[in-house]
């Protein structure tokens, strides 16, 4: 059963998040250790399920998730060759080290966004036509920008710790 099977979704880069996650606390709540006869048994399946979730919950690994299962995942950790691409890419790293505000943050989550947007239309239609070398490329690319998406959560998160700190606070 593949993962897509698991959570009763489509095979497809797009699915309803909001499903998934319903499907997973449900299965959670079925296969959780504490109310299994089988303990050791119910902790695979919920680790099995876990890993299921968190590879489907976000776009660049349900994407590479997509080319396994179509056994073309290979060589997904090579390095980006697309030049603009990286130029790009630079750019919006250096945006994000200079960003102090919450506004500058937000604007660039939302073009990270857009970027994203994008590479998922382009994986769309790789993916359909069987343009292997294209999809995996894409992959990489979606990869590339969940990070940054993530390292502005964390940017955001430092940003709201900031804000309330105050050295008159007692420790």
């Amino acid at each position: 059963m593949n993962h897509f099977e698991l959570f009763n979704l489509p095979v497809a880069l797009d699915i309803d998040l909001t499903i998934l996650k319903s499907q997973f606390l449900k299965l959670q709540q079925q296969y959780h250790p504490d109310k299994a006869q089988d303990k050791e048994q119910a902790l695979i399946q919920s680790s099995e399920i876990n890993q299921a979730y968190k590879t489907l919950s976000l776009v660049d690994s349900r994407a590479a998730y997509l080319l396994s299962l179509k056994k073309q995942d290979q060589q997904l950790d090579q390095s980006i060759h697309d030049f603009e691409f990286l130029q790009s890419a630079l750019e919006i790293r250096e945006q994000l080290d200079e960003a102090t505000t919450d506004e500058q943050l937000q604007g660039l989550k939302l073009e990270v966004q857009q970027w994203m947007s994008g590479l998922v239309n382009e994986f769309k239609i790789d993916f359909t036509a069987e343009d292997w070398s294209e999809a995996r490329d894409t992959v990489r690319k979606l990869r590339f920008f969940q990070r940054v998406i993530n390292d502005i959560e964390k940017a955001e998160d430092r940003l709201l710790d900031d804000d309330h700190f105050d050295l008159d606070d007692e420790f």
